[in-house]
């Protein structure tokens, strides 16, 4: 059975234009309503299974906040059905659930209170709550005297360690400081594998393709895709291409001159005319991606490659139309859709002249391959009009190459950096002397 099942859920407020029409409409003081109706939500359905981590992503105005208060049980949906079996634990946005006039110790109890927990188990996990908090003296100070950290280091302290069933977190944990957020996550993990339930609204795409095992994308209320994590976020990235191309208001800054320039070489490059794979594409359609390919140091098309080594992608690009500023990239991202590395024609100051109709552009990126780790991972080729800030994109296919790349030499983590090791040996008994 789902510790969380929405059915055609909606909210909607209330907007009035002045603060005393709403005492007006109420005393019936006026011929009309004096309010305009705004859906936060809108016929909303899905189930969350026990032991699930949920994301939940989209641009700001989503429905995201809305959408976990109204699962916290702060408020109540318009319309439609919302079941939540089992304890709530959320970490909401900044201020929530605390009272700013009580200390940090006072809040804690009055917060497991609120969850049913009496005081003889809060002062067991009291100790453990001080601990991941870190706020020394503070806990006995006023909340309203803590700065933005501080706050959510008790409140995400509380949150953790009152056994939730189920945790809601926001976007709150983007206030806390580097450390903060490692702690936090790892928490989290360890909650992941004792088998809660873990419901996430961010706009922390890694953390989403990384943490989650489902990810929901909300927009305009609606909701607009549910699936698998990585393809969630192609969609979102999607989105906000388009808000970029649309809103975007600043002017970028290249490295080369404004008018462009074609280097031919005295070898023939052939376009490449094929795409191994396409998960997903997007685009205006000025310009197509003909094909994507990947060279070992040698210039043989490859699916493998070294640590340390050259490589080159190419990318071919036919217009379908005039394309005035037009630029040719790529981004690189591992197994889970984490970015790796990105870059384009005009970030490494090779810019491209305007592009007539039926013209066909190659560019080749000449990679050293960083010392990563062993693994397989994907290009998404694509082609805009525009500038490193503001463009229009013409054409995007993610994960349409995937490559394995091999590392000759022990790497933990992600990647092997570089790095010099000097050692010094001291006598003990001379040092203590």
């Amino acid at each position: 059975m789902p510790v969380i099942q929405l059915e055609h859920l909606s909210k909607k407020y209330a907007i009035y234009q002045r603060s005393w029409d709403k005492l007006r409409e109420i005393l019936h003081l006026c011929k009309g309503p004096l309010h305009r109706e705004f859906w936060a939500l809108q016929d909303i359905t899905f189930s969350v299974e026990q032991g699930q981590t949920l994301g939940v992503i989209g641009q700001n105005g989503s429905g995201k906040s809305t959408l976990l208060q109204i699962l916290a049980g702060i408020m109540r949906q318009s319309r439609g059905n919302c079941q939540v079996n089992g304890k709530v634990s959320a970490l909401l946005e900044l201020g929530s659930g605390f009272n700013p006039e009580f200390t940090g110790r006072e809040n804690v109890f009055m917060n497991g209170a609120i969850l049913g927990m009496d005081k003889q188990q809060m002062q067991r996990r009291f100790e453990a709550i001080a601990r991941f908090a870190e706020i020394g003296s503070f806990m006995d100070q006023p909340v309203k005297t803590y700065s933005s950290g501080m706050f959510m280091r008790l409140a995400f302290a509380v949150a953790v360690n009152v056994d939730p069933d189920i945790l809601l977190v926001d976007e709150a944990l983007a206030v806390g400081d580097l450390i903060f957020q490692h702690r936090c996550m790892h928490r989290m993990n360890h909650l992941r594998a004792s088998g809660k339930t873990t419901v996430l609204v961010t706009h922390d795409l890694a953390a989403v393709t990384k943490f989650c095992d489902r990810a929901l994308l909300l927009d305009g209320g609606y909701l607009l895709e549910d699936g698998p994590p990585d393809k969630v976020v192609q969609k979102y990235r999607a989105l906000m291409f388009e808000r970029e191309r649309r809103y975007g208001s600043f002017d970028g800054t290249e490295k080369g001159s404004g008018e462009g320039t074609i280097v031919r070489s005295g070898k023939q490059v052939e376009p490449v005319r094929s795409i191994p794979n396409i998960d997903h594409r997007f685009g205006s359609g000025a310009a197509r991606i003909l094909g994507v390919e990947l060279f070992d140091e040698k210039e043989r098309p490859t699916r493998e490659v070294w640590s340390g080594r050259a490589a080159v992608v190419r990318i071919s690009v036919e217009f379908l139309q005039e394309v005035a500023r037009p630029i040719l990239g790529y981004t690189m991202r591992d197994r889970l859709g984490i970015d790796i590395s990105a870059c384009n024609t005009n970030y490494e100051g090779a810019i491209l002249p305007a592009a007539r109709k039926g013209q066909i552009y190659t560019s080749d990126f000449e990679i050293r391959m960083p010392y990563m780790a062993s693994g397989s991972y994907s290009i998404a080729p694509a082609v805009a009009d525009g500038d490193l800030v503001k463009h229009d994109m013409c054409d995007w296919i993610d994960n349409a190459l995937v490559f394995s790349l091999v590392s000759g030499e022990l790497i933990y983590g992600m990647l092997k950096l570089d790095v010099e090791v000097h050692n010094y040996v001291s006598d003990g008994a001379e040092s203590a002397a």
